[in-house]
């Protein structure tokens, strides 16, 4: 009897422990994690370059960490006005991603061939507002109180930034003659970047720009914004990406963008307020809108 008592004690004993061994195998999922830890991380060591458009310069500096304490990928930026920082990467032929604050300067590069056209994602969406000062003490509430005697504005210079070059095709399609040179005539400063236009009004050294719905959420202590008409939102503007084609390592730039994608990489716009989807815009906007597109700068606004 003492012996049998024995034997079932050590089967018993040996399907506790295969037992506890398939719970500790059904944790791992069978394999290993696929996000280890920076330091013992196969990519450590490894570095990305984006060149970006200043339009996602607060969320993009947070995702960039984001994957880096991910993946042990150290992600450099480089940020300015999407057409001059185009410009840099064809200049140094380096950078591994392209990342401009709008379609019309993705496709300037898939025209000059930098990028890999079928790597192109679009991330989130944007749409133009007029940003004043918190309290809006110049009482800016429309597009032609930026016509009036004495108010200072700013757009970007919409040779080389994407906001300049959407405030431009406002302008010459919502104003008339008179009007637009009334609003040339107050217009302070042409910005080199989206991230120095939304500082002109943090700063107060205008009264009002032309720029993104967002720029509130990037300094909301200093910035209010004022939405347009409906008739005088012209385009939804989205913020596109693709490879570059100087990079030397084209997985591991997809595999940036891939992170973009993710819900973690998008909780970094959400955090601004960016938009989601074109139905997020158009829900905002109030009407339906053209998605992307380009807009070709007139003559008369070259060399600003």
């Amino acid at each position: 009897m003492i012996k049998l008592k024995s034997h079932w004690s050590t089967i018993i004993a040996a399907i506790m422990m295969s037992m506890a061994l398939l719970v500790m195998s059904g944790c791992s999922g069978g394999k290993q994690s696929s996000n280890p830890a920076p330091n013992n991380a196969p990519l450590t060591g490894k570095h990305l370059m984006v060149f970006a458009g200043a339009a996602s310069q607060p969320p993009l500096e947070l995702a960039a960490k984001a994957f880096e304490q991910k993946t042990g990928v150290k992600v450099d930026t480089v940020f300015g006005g999407s057409g001059y920082v185009l410009s840099q990467m064809k200049l140094g032929k380096k950078g591994d991603l392209y990342f401009p604050g709008s379609s019309d300067f993705m496709e300037t590069a898939k025209r000059d061939g930098v990028v890999y056209p079928e790597t192109e994602q679009k991330i989130v969406y944007l749409v133009n507002s007029i940003n004043v000062q918190k309290g809006n003490p110049k009482n800016i509430q429309t597009l032609k109180d930026l016509t009036r005697p004495g108010i200072r504005v700013a757009i970007a210079n919409p040779e080389g930034v994407c906001v300049g070059l959407y405030a431009v095709e406002i302008i010459e399609k919502t104003f008339t003659p008179e009007e637009k040179q009334a609003f040339r005539d107050n217009i302070a400063n042409y910005t080199e970047s989206c991230e120095k236009t939304a500082t002109a009004v943090s700063l107060k050294t205008v009264d009002a720009v032309i720029g993104w719905s967002v720029f509130q959420y990037w300094d909301p202590e200093k910035i209010e914004t004022i939405k347009l008409k409906q008739s005088e939102t012209l385009r939804i503007g989205y913020i596109p990406i693709a490879i570059s084609k100087y990079t030397e390592n084209r997985e591991l730039a997809q595999q940036f963008i891939d992170f973009l994608q993710s819900e973690e990489g998008k909780a970094a716009f959400k955090k601004y307020q960016y938009f989601m989807t074109p139905a997020e815009a158009v829900a905002y906007i109030g009407e339906d809108r053209p998605v992307g597109g380009e807009y070709t700068l007139p003559k008369e606004w070259l060399k600003k």
